[in-house]
């Protein structure tokens, strides 16, 4: 899953990047309100980690801007503990949901989780998808009730096509929602993951369409 951290203090940025990599995020910072807004109308995000007190453009201007062009991707708003007004106007603004400075990194991410279920219409924490149950928070996946070995980017991958089952997925759609702007991406690295899932899993459960992409089957052959 990968995220747009906007924030303008160094420390900060650096340790919800790094915190958020650790729990399985992809994720990409940018330091200014005209930076985030040029990312968000270039690339794909799961979800946006926002400080408002932005130079250039506020947090507050880049989130009504992005709301008024359409764009619905969750945006969770970092704000100081006693700004209560700021959370507020952000929420009226447009944010789907706040934390509070200092920031709890597993609390973050777990925030960042139910955002983006709630965004795909599901609130459950849980995704099943046939015999397939993944919990994304504990990063576990069952296969027919027995648990699955995965490494960090195969279960990446797996949760990236659990959330579209039975739906197409281009090579460059889900390279886009693995890899930040800094990961060095092998070029034949999807194929090989795709590979080791269909040998973990079930051969069938993952069919390839040549110039259209992969995608999982509710249910194998």
């Amino acid at each position: 899953m990968r995220v747009l951290v906007v924030e303008d203090d160094p420390l900060l940025g650096e340790a919800i990047c790094i915190g958020m990599r650790q729990r399985g995020f992809a994720a990409d910072w940018v330091r200014d309100g005209i930076a985030a807004d040029m990312a968000l109308k270039t690339e794909t995000f799961a979800a946006v980690i926002l400080d408002l007190g932005l130079p250039r453009l506020s947090g507050m201007q880049l989130l009504r801007q992005r709301r008024e062009a359409h764009d619905g991707t969750p945006v969770l708003i970092l704000t100081a503990r006693d700004a209560i007004q700021e959370r507020v106007q952000g929420l009226d603004a447009g944010a789907d949901d706040y934390v509070v400075k200092p920031v709890d990194l597993d609390e973050l991410a777990a925030r960042l989780r139910a955002l983006v279920r709630r965004s795909g219409g599901d609130a459950q924490p849980l995704l099943q998808v046939g015999a397939l149950r993944i919990d994304p928070g504990a990063r576990h996946v069952d296969w027919h009730d027995a648990p699955v070995e995965l490494s960090p980017r195969e279960f990446d991958l797996l949760l990236e096509f659990a959330r579209s089952p039975n739906r197409f997925l281009s090579k460059e759609q889900l390279t886009e929602r693995l890899y930040g702007w800094n990961d060095e991406v092998e070029s034949n690295a999807l194929e090989v993951h795709i590979h080791h899932l269909r040998r973990k899993l079930d051969p069938s459960l993952i069919v390839t369409q040549r110039g259209v992409g992969y995608m999982l089957r509710a249910e194998p052959l």
